[in-house]
């Protein structure tokens, strides 16, 4: 994180704090656009990723109530909300594993995007689906290690937080992730193309 991430995070703590629930209103405008992008990750139904990140929210709400003030002038926010959102993720794959599977649900087509053209879009849709099927092929902790390192930008030293491991071992779950991946991308030629005209 750089200075200015480190003094937003600080000002976060000191919020929390002094008030616990706007601190925490300021939390969820703060970090709901990367805990959602990870949700995405484990959840290819965008409302099942909304729920996702409500519930990984709600249970960090909960958790930061009984927190006192030391503990929560050490905690490092977004690694934390980002361990919450994994082990609400494996909890719910879990609670759905035990349940017979809904019917298939449709998504409507989001609103066109400027400048771009249906078949733009439809093409980076199915690019999109596909490395989300090729990633859902990696062992749980290498999936979450790629994600979180080259689709979210986080650091090893976070990656590793939210993984609860050491840095070491986050980054071998990042390249074993990687080097399982590059395999699975050249056998497809779509996305193998689509990866050098990036």
């Amino acid at each position: 994180m750089g200075q200015r991430a480190d003094e937003a995070e600080s000002r976060l703590r000191a919020h929390l704090v002094s008030d616990l629930d706007g601190g925490f209103a300021a939390l969820v405008r703060e970090h709901r656009g990367v805990v959602y992008s990870v949700a995405r990750q484990f959840s290819r139904d965008r409302s099942d990723a909304e729920d996702l990140a409500a519930d990984a929210f709600l249970r960090a709400y909960r958790a930061l109530r009984g927190y006192d003030a030391g503990r929560l002038e050490t905690l490092r926010l977004r690694p934390w909300l980002l361990a919450i959102l994994r082990n609400t993720a494996r909890n719910a794959a879990r609670d759905r594993a035990r349940r017979p599977a809904p019917p298939p649900a449709f998504e409507t087509a989001d609103e066109p995007a400027g400048g771009a053209s249906v078949e733009q879009r439809a093409e980076s849709a199915d690019v999109q689906r596909e490395l989300g099927a090729l990633l859902a092929q990696l062992p749980e902790v290498q999936r979450t290690a790629v994600v979180l390192r080259h689709v979210v930008g986080l650091g090893t030293a976070e990656v590793a937080e939210v993984l609860g491991c050491p840095e070491g071992t986050a980054k071998s779950h990042v390249s074993r992730g990687l080097r399982r991946l590059r395999p699975l991308v050249e056998n497809r030629p779509g996305l193998r193309e689509e990866g050098r005209n990036r």
